[in-house]
C-alpha cells in the first residue's frame, strides 16, 4: 500500500471532456480523488463539494480530479447533471484504483463484492504523495483536502 512520501504511481486515462490526463502532464499538485460510482448520494455530495472550491484549488494552483471504474459516458452525464467542474477520469479496467490500492473486497447486505474504497490523494508537484486519506467519510472531507493543499502550496 503506499503512503505519504511515495511516488505517487504514474498513469495516464481517458477523462471527461475528450481528454487524456497523466501525473507526468499535471506540472502542479494533484488532488486525486477515488469514488465508487458515479451519481450515487456519497459520491454525487463529494464531487459537489469539490466543485464548491473549485475556483479556491485553482487560486492556490492545485488540480482536482477524480476516478471511478465508470466510463467517460457515465461520466460526462454525472457531470452534466451536477453542474461538476473537475475532469472525472475513467479507470474502467481498475488498474490505477490497483496501483493505489483502492480497489479492495466489500461487502454489502451480505453479499461480497469488489469495488473502490472512497479515498483521496494530495500529490505534490514532484510527484510524491503529500496526504493520503483512506475510508474517506465525506462530511468535512472536501475542507480538510483544501486545508492540506493550501499548507502544501504555501
Amino acid at each position: 500500500m503506499i503512503d505519504v512520501g511515495e511516488k505517487a504511481p504514474e498513469f495516464s486515462l481517458s477523462a471527461s471532456g475528450d481528454q487524456t490526463l497523466s501525473l507526468a502532464d499535471a506540472n502542479c499538485p494533484v488532488v486525486l480523488f477515488f469514488y465508487p460510482r458515479d451519481d450515487t448520494p456519497g459520491c454525487t455530495k463529494e464531487a459537489i463539494g469539490f466543485t464548491d472550491l473549485s475556483a479556491d484549488f485553482a487560486a492556490i494552483g492545485v488540480k482536482v480530479w477524480g476516478i471511478s471504474a465508470d466510463s467517460i459516458k457515465s461520466h460526462e452525464k454525472f457531470i452534466t447533471k451536477h453542474g461538476l467542474s473537475m475532469p472525472l477520469l475513467a479507470d474502467t479496467d481498475n488498474a490505477v484504483s490497483e496501483a493505489y490500492g483502492v480497489w479492495k473486497e466489500k461487502n454489502m447486505y451480505g453479499k461480497k463484492f469488489f469495488g473502490i474504497e472512497r479515498s483521496t490523494f494530495l500529490i505534490a508537484s514532484d510527484g510524491t504523495l503529500a496526504q493520503v486519506w483512506r475510508k474517506v467519510k465525506v462530511p468535512g472531507h472536501v475542507d480538510a483536502v483544501f486545508d492540506a493543499a493550501k499548507a502544501l502550496s504555501a
